[in-house]
């Protein structure tokens, strides 16, 4: 598969096959790409495997778009993917949970109890009333 087109809408990235099909993915995926401005979005290569953005360093397979989940699929996994500025390693470390349990919590592989759930709502809301509290 090869694209032929790719434009951006509503945070989704989406490619226009060589066949004439329109595939999509949530930019939650990509932080850079949902941080990148239009000019850097729009500065990008076709590659014989995917879309390159040098300025921004990114990559996108076209392989990844027949992926079963266009977007993350959990409520705590579009939420912790919509900041990609929060550390998701030390807030599990702060919560003494596995780094590797919080990144399948993450990617949708496994589903925390609704007990985890609100564990992990509640250190978040926290930390948010903590950074409230900083002054520069």
């Amino acid at each position: 598969m090869e694209a032929k087109k790719v434009w951006f809408t509503d945070n989704r990235i989406y490619i226009q096959t060589e066949d004439g099909k329109h595939l999509w993915q949530s930019l939650l995926w990509y932080p850079r790409l949902m941080d990148a401005t239009d000019e850097q979005r729009a500065d990008y290569e076709l590659e014989p495997f995917g879309i390159h953005w040098e300025t921004i360093d990114e990559d996108v397979s076209y392989e990844s778009f027949l992926y079963k989940e266009h977007e993350p699929v959990t409520d705590l996994s579009r939420a912790l993917k919509s900041f990609p500025e929060i550390n998701i390693s030390g807030v599990a470390r702060q919560m003494d949970i596995p780094r590797s349990q919080m990144a399948a919590y993450i990617c949708g592989a496994k589903n925390p109890s609704i007990k985890r759930k609100k564990e992990i709502e509640t250190h978040l809301h926290t930390l948010g009333r903590r950074l409230m509290k900083v002054s520069v």
